[in-house]
């Protein structure tokens, strides 16, 4: 199955829309067999783990552990024999139920009842969001506290795969995905390891090298993988602003 993918928030109305934290977790479908990332790769996830989850609905949801936990979170799941230990930090949280009539919110209450109980998974918390206001306030409160930003659902919404403007995200920072064309060296502290990582995003050459974790620069992405950045807006030039190294995107 084709996950749901979010538009950007860019001031559309939306009062009476559904928000909900967004978390810094590993996308991940449940078929009612096993959880699949977006491209539909398996994750290898404990039977103990997989036995709790409902073999007649279908999920979608995160793989998460906290906030600021995303690089530990994907070194656990991306394992191919999953760790017991490992996986016990790991919760599934859901936001949506794409098999099951109804409008979003049927969907998800629906949901919330089959996991009740449950203790590798949960229904994501939403709140009804009045006005841009509380949009704005909500948003500042859950970015101090740690969290990649916030969500918007629109009430009575179908699930759609594709990207739709039915769900839209709202973050800080904007982030995108390019392909890695070639490494650069690195100095100081860095000498003999990458400095920084040559990517194409949109037909633009830039480099990355904010943010890159000690261990990728001893073994950076090859040549033609795609990596995720975020960054703030554009130059005059269509370049972006500030790049900074999110993660690999080897997990899905």
């Amino acid at each position: 199955m084709t996950p749901m993918l979010a538009k950007p928030y860019t001031n559309q109305p939306i009062a009476g829309w559904l928000l909900s934290e967004k978390l810094d977790g590993v996308r991940a479908v449940w078929d009612g067999r096993q959880l699949m990332s977006r491209n539909g790769n398996a994750f290898a996830a404990p039977a103990w783990f997989i036995a709790q989850l409902p073999a007649d609905m279908a999920l979608d949801g995160e793989l998460y552990i906290g906030r600021g936990k995303f690089q530990k979170t994907v070194g656990i799941v991306r394992t191919r024999v999953a760790v017991d230990t490992d996986w016990q930090a790991i919760s599934y949280r859901v936001f949506d139920a794409p098999a099951l009539p109804g409008g979003f919110e049927a969907r998800l209450a629906a949901a919330a009842e089959r996991l009740y109980g449950c203790k590798v998974s949960s229904v994501l918390e939403h709140t009804v969001c009045r006005n841009k206001a509380k949009l704005d306030a909500t948003f500042t409160k859950l970015v101090a506290q740690g969290a990649e930003g916030v969500m918007l659902r629109k009430p009575g919404s179908a699930y759609e795969q594709k990207r739709s403007a039915s769900l839209l995200k709202y973050k800080p920072f904007e982030s995108d995905e390019a392909e890695v064309i070639g490494h650069e060296g690195g100095e100081g502290k860095f000498a003999g390891l990458v400095g920084a990582l040559i990517c194409r995003w949109k037909d633009k050459v830039f480099n990355v090298g904010a943010g890159i974790p000690d261990a990728i620069r001893h073994a950076p992405p090859a040549i033609g993988a795609a990596v995720t950045f975020g960054f703030c807006g554009l130059t005059d030039g269509g370049l972006p602003r500030f790049p900074t190294f999110v993660s690999e995107r080897n997990y899905e």
